[in-house]
């Protein structure tokens, strides 16, 4: 192994992982869990051509979430983009942090595309953790279209690692960094942190 390369973080959790666990604090299910940063791609409402996702507390460790795939969002004419969809997916996966009440980034993200998914679509995710192992969070999650039961048009799996707080003011950009740290509304300025795909 040469020194810039990396062992390759599995998906497949080892045999001593553990269960996961729902925070005590975490939202009740059905509880809408709300922008972490309003500025956020995936779910910020200062981002005008965002997904906008809204994700909510499930049962267990488990989250529900829904984007409708607007024209901002399309690759080929007419369907959303690939990638539109992978950050979907990761955006979703990512809430289930706020259950664990962990810090947690995308480590490793696998997406598997099933079927187009036309402009216009309501694109009806569910996520759960399935694992937990040292800092390493497993998870995988499934997109329909036509409604929560409707059929599978893409899913992931994932490796989510625990981080603190410093991997964000480490590594972001200054300016944004300040101006949440100094937002007045201590839960918005707490919550910009918390949980961040």
């Amino acid at each position: 192994m040469s020194g810039t390369d990396q062992p390759r973080t599995r998906l497949t959790p080892p045999a001593d992982a553990t269960a996961p666990v729902r925070h005590p604090d975490a939202p009740a299910p059905g509880e809408l869990l709300g922008a972490h940063y309003e500025r956020c791609f995936g779910c910020g409402t200062g981002q005008p051509h965002g997904l906008h996702l809204e994700a909510r507390a499930g049962d267990g460790v488990s989250v529900t979430a829904e984007f409708t795939v607007k024209e901002a969002h399309q690759g080929a004419p007419g369907l959303a983009h690939g990638g539109v969809l992978a950050t979907a997916l990761d955006e979703t996966l990512g809430s289930l942090n706020w259950l664990l009440r962990v810090i947690a980034v995308t480590g490793r993200l696998e997406t598997e595309f099933v079927r187009p998914v036309p402009l216009g679509t309501v694109l009806h995710l569910e996520a759960q953790v399935t694992a937990v192992h040292g800092r390493k969070i497993y998870s995988s999650a499934v997109g329909r279209i036509g409604g929560p039961d409707g059929p599978e048009a893409v899913r992931a799996q994932a490796v989510f690692i625990e981080v603190k707080v410093d991997h964000f003011i480490d590594n972001g950009r200054t300016s944004e960094i300040e101006s949440a740290l100094a937002d007045p509304d201590q839960v918005k300025r707490v919550r910009a942190f918390e949980v961040n795909p």
